[in-house]
Formats: C-alpha cells, structure tokens, sequence
C-alpha cells in the first residue's frame, strides 16, 4: 500500500492506468504511463493485460508522486511537445505551451517559404519558437536571444537536436543582443513576460516552478511588451511584421501600443480557447 492508503502500482497496463489516473489528472496519467512504459497510446486499453516490468512500475509510481506534489510534467520527463518537436526543457525556461504554437503560426503565415527571410525572436528560453520557425522555413535566418546563459545553454541544444542550424542565439536583454548589428529583420516574435504583479496564477500550478523573470515584467505586465513593441521600427525592414503574444485581456492595450507606435495591418490572432492571445502589425515606413 502506498502512503495515502492506495495499492501500489500493479503490473499489468490496464491495472497501472486505471491505478495512475485515481491519483492524477487523466491526461498526466496518460503521457506518464506511455513513458514509463515505453507503449503507445491506448495500449493500455486495447492490450490491458500486457505485464510492465518491475522496473517500468517503479519509474511511474515515481513520476506519478512527483506529479501529485505538484512538478511539472514536462519537469519529470525533461522535454515538452511543442508544434510538432520535442523540445529539452529545464526550470531556467518556461515550458512551452499549446497557446504559444499560436504566435508560431502567425508568423509562419507572414514569412514566405520560397525565399530567404530575417528573423529574430526575442526572450527565446527553450528556443521552441525561434526554433519550430525555423524548422519550417529552412531558408530564413533566424537570431534568438536572451539574458540568460542558462536558457541559451538550453535552446542551442534543442537547435542541435532538431537540426535547426539557420538559428544564431545572442545573449541580452531584448534589442541590447544585437549590439551595433544594423540588420533589419523581415519578422520579428516574442513571447515576454507579461504576467502583472499580483496575479493568483504565479503562486499556482506549473508556474511556481518556472522562472518569474520569464512570467512577469512586474507591475500591470506590459513593460516588457512597451520595449519590444517601441524598439522594433528601428530593426524591421519596410513591410516587416512584428508578432507578440500576450494575456487573455491584454489584447487591447497591446493593440493601442502598436497603433501608437505607427504600425499598420494590425491583426490579432485567437489561441485553442479562443483567447486573443497574440497582437501584431507591419511596419510600412
């Protein structure tokens, strides 16, 4: 018997997930079941009576008590599924989200696939933007920086495992990385911090194990988003677009500070719940 008085991990894949999904979210269950057991999805159903080795049940009644004190899934296994890749991750980066592919998306629908393009990502953590941009426009040039030598440490891995060698990364803060570079860039993405200070969702979930740097710029949020949106006119090329995710209910005031700033063609762009997560326009001068 485990601690709070359920039976251990028994060793056939039926008993493991019906044990496993009592003792965490379904979905949790489902990716560490699949891990530990090295099976494909489902085969727990189709093929329950299937044994899992000692070893096997070992490792999930491990993750699954990691889970239940609240790690990260993406902590316990060490890498998170992002637009098709998998992406290493560790608590110096955010872990990568659904909603995030969102502003990937907006990208790739600005940046033509038949010739080379500039790109720069900025604040690029686990790199899985920088990167899965990238991946699907081998012609670009892609820059991704960051202030941190950790989060660079992280992303230039995961650009080596996923092949990605049109990716540079710098080190600084925002437009500081490029240094006197005087290169303007055809796109230009970045999900900041943009959490305001206050906000219950810091102390709750997932997010208590990632980097507040990376969550919250302090105050209402939207400082780092003021910086990236008023210096980009002096790094985009004429007609170059700027895509920045943002909150929920951040929409409309990272949509004033674009058209303050002089950008045209604004769009906006709505996540998998159908949040306006991502603001963007062109610079036309």
């Amino acid at each position: 018997m485990s601690r709070d008085g359920e039976p251990a991990c028994p060793a056939s894949l039926g008993e493991a997930w019906d044990w496993a999904r009592r003792q965490i979210d379904a979905i949790d269950a489902r990716v560490l079941l699949r891990e530990a057991s090295a099976c494909s999805n489902g085969r727990w159903i189709s093929h329950g009576e299937t044994p899992i080795t000692p070893g096997q049940c070992a490792q999930l009644t491990a993750w699954v008590a990691r889970r239940k004190a609240g790690e990260p899934v993406a902590h316990i296994l060490g890498w998170r599924e992002f637009h098709g890749h998998r992406f290493a991750v560790t608590r110096d980066v955010l872990i990568p989200r659904p909603d995030t592919e969102t502003l990937v998306d907006a990208g790739l629908a600005v940046l033509p696939a038949d010739r080379p393009t500039r790109v720069l990502d900025l604040g690029t953590g686990s790199g899985c933007i920088a990167i899965s941009i990238a991946v699907a426009r081998p012609l670009a040039a892609v820059v991704a920086t960051d202030a941190s030598d950790a989060a660079l440490g992280v992303a230039s891995a995961n650009a080596a495992a996923l092949g990605a060698g049109n990716v540079r990364f710098l080190k600084g803060d925002w437009y500081a990385a490029l240094g006197a570079d005087p290169t303007r860039f055809d796109l230009i993405v970045s999900n900041p911090p943009y959490i305001a200070t206050g906000d219950a969702h810091l102390t709750d979930g997932d997010l208590r194990f990632e980097p507040m740097g990376a969550l919250s710029p302090g105050g209402d949020g939207l400082d780092a988003l003021r910086a990236i949106i008023a210096g980009a006119p002096a790094h985009l090329t004429s007609g170059g677009w700027l895509m920045v995710e943002h909150g929920w209910d951040q929409g409309g005031a990272v949509r004033a500070l674009l058209n303050a700033a002089g950008f045209e063609d604004l769009v906006d762009h709505h996540d998998l719940g159908g949040n306006h997560r991502v603001s963007g326009g062109r610079w036309r001068r």
